[in-house]
């Protein structure tokens, strides 16, 4: 795949267009898309956007009252964490673990649903290259615009190696990927053991389905939905907690607070057809479950967090705004 500009992410001197952060003295940091004749203020000062462009990446630059500012261009975990939001995001140390653990590699075929913001979709098409593809699908039209928006503003164009359907997954899936044609799946969703045959169906054998819930009930009701097509291997369940280190001189301990519990991810792999899977030999435990018990389990149940329409429009006008400055064309010098 060829563009006629380097993309928006690489390395060199600041352009138009380029997203660049901004850092006081104080370690505050402030994001701002770069443009000819723009300025950015502060109760201590003006910082000209014509005196960052062209500068190499990790300068420094002072604002109009002599203030010192380190500019540097965002990296992919500073961009997902301050784009436009129109669902709420997978976050920087989830989505590092899912590269891992459903094994992203270069070139993939990869089914992702839902694509919510575009984070995810961002670090899967970095993992998977040029040559790889990603399949995303997402059931409201405002979050997969902020999608395509937020990507697009990323890149400053929009990747050819990735597709968005708007729709329910299990109506979408097999008219858009055929049998054996994805070689991973992704499911961000309320209820995503609704689609686990779908899901078998469109996966290579060995292929990997990893899949993120927030909740025990839906932990609980997915990997049994996972063992009960008899298709897949043992799911296998985790957790990914993050705690920093403070350290300065001999003053090294953790920190006060730390990055705890957002989700839980399940994986497990295609078999093969006609593959019958070995049980695995487990200690005596309580594996049944009711009807009261699958009650529990209902997205009804587990419910959502809404957004109210005027915010969902802000922010998908924010998105998009983002994404026409990064795509405009690039110029060393000012417009005359």
């Amino acid at each position: 795949m060829t563009h006629e500009t380097t993309p928006r992410y690489m390395p060199g001197p600041f352009r138009a267009g380029d997203r660049c952060q901004l850092t006081d003295p104080k370690g505050k940091i402030n994001t701002v898309s770069l443009k000819h004749g723009d300025e950015f203020h502060t109760h201590r000062g003006v910082v000209k956007h014509d005196d960052i462009i062209g500068l190499p990446d990790a300068s420094v630059v002072l604002n109009s009252s002599g203030v010192e500012y380190l500019v540097m261009r965002p990296l992919l975990v500073d961009f997902v964490m301050s784009m436009p939001r129109g669902a709420a995001i997978i976050y920087p140390k989830e989505a590092q673990a899912i590269l891992g653990q459903a094994d992203i590699f270069p070139g993939a075929r990869v089914v992702e649903a839902g694509v919510g913001s575009g984070a995810l979709s961002l670090w899967l098409l970095r993992a998977i290259g040029p040559q790889g593809f990603l399949y995303s699908f997402e059931r409201r039209e405002e979050f997969a615009e902020i999608a395509r928006a937020n990507v697009s503003t990323f890149h400053g164009y929009t990747p050819e190696n990735w597709s968005v359907t708007v729709g329910d997954l299990q109506d979408a899936l097999p008219s858009t990927v055929k049998p054996a044609e994805a070689d991973r799946v992704v499911l961000d969703m309320l209820a995503p053991w609704e689609c686990v045959d779908m899901v078998a169906d469109a996966l290579v054998p060995g292929g990997v389905v990893l899949m993120y819930v927030a909740t025990v009930t839906q932990l609980s009701r997915v990997v049994e939905a996972l063992r009960e097509t008899g298709q897949f291997s043992h799911p296998q369940s985790s957790e990914t907690i993050v705690r920093g280190w403070h350290v300065e001189g001999l003053a090294v301990r953790p920190e006060h607070r730390m990055i705890g519990h957002t989700a839980f991810l399940v994986t497990a792999r295609k078999l093969a057809p006609g593959t019958v899977l070995p049980d695995l030999k487990r200690r005596a435990s309580k594996s049944d479950f009711s009807a009261e018990d699958l009650e529990a389990w209902t997205p009804g149940v587990l419910g959502g967090r809404e957004i109210s329409p005027k915010s969902l429009r802000k922010r998908v006008r924010s998105a998009t705004e983002s994404a026409e400055l990064s795509q405009a064309p690039d110029s060393s010098s000012p417009a005359e």
